[in-house]
């Protein structure tokens, strides 16, 4: 295989080097003086396939895009972006600028928060977001209130709880607010306050219960003690 390709080369540089007919020089002198200049170089890594999707920035300055959360400047919240999903990361773009990149997600609602991405003071205006949900759930019911109210108190970040209040809040204009109050209700006695929870609760309403059966008992009624 060496000599074979030894005499290979042998022969492409006879090639190269041979001159043209009708053209001065030869391919060798036609790449040096024409071609190589406009070479750029070969990218610093492979290509990867990219995914685009679009998504819409949160009051937590977060996406939600393949079931994850990716965080964006404060400053984009309520904007649209143009997200690159490739199998390694994630790409985000507001009017073809991007403005974030992070890494991908490999388990379903995990979370990247860049620390530039946050504001000042953000914690302050979370909480002042989350105020306000704690205030519509309780014009809802006392129930959908203790239900938003232990998500607050079960998540580590503070961007969380807000999404997950605001979720339980949809389902008021997707079902009804009735219907959300009684799936709390027994969301609270199940201990189980998350969104998944509470419209699974909605979506299988309590059965009624049976009916007792009826006391047949009378002087004219034949019991099975009369065929015996």
């Amino acid at each position: 295989m060496g000599e074979l390709n030894k005499t290979i080369a042998e022969l492409v540089e006879l090639l190269n080097t041979r001159p043209f007919k009708k053209l001065e020089g030869n391919r060798r002198s036609r790449f040096e003086t024409l071609e190589r200049l406009t070479l750029k170089p070969l990218p610093t890594k492979p290509y990867e396939f990219g995914e685009w999707k679009k998504a819409k920035v949160h009051p937590d300055y977060h996406i939600e895009v393949a079931r994850a959360y990716y965080s964006v400047p404060y400053r984009l919240i309520g904007e649209r972006v143009d997200v690159r999903l490739t199998a390694r990361a994630v790409e985000i773009f507001h009017s073809g600028e991007l403005v974030a990149a992070h890494p991908r997600a490999k388990e379903r609602a995990q979370r990247f928060t860049r620390r530039v991405h946050r504001p000042e003071k953000h914690i302050a205006v979370i909480d002042q977001h989350l105020d306000r949900v704690l205030e519509r759930a309780f014009v809802i019911g006392p129930a959908t209130f203790g239900v938003v109210q232990a998500q607050a108190r079960s998540r580590k970040h503070p961007e969380e709880p807000l999404r997950s209040a605001q979720g339980i809040l949809r389902l008021a204009h997707d079902f009804s607010p009735a219907q959300l109050e009684a799936a709390c209700e027994r969301a609270l006695a199940l201990k189980a306050s998350s969104y998944r929870a509470v419209r699974t609760l909605i979506q299988t309403p309590i059965s009624p219960r049976p009916s007792p059966a009826l006391d047949l008992a009378h002087e004219n009624v034949r019991g099975p003690q009369y065929f015996e």
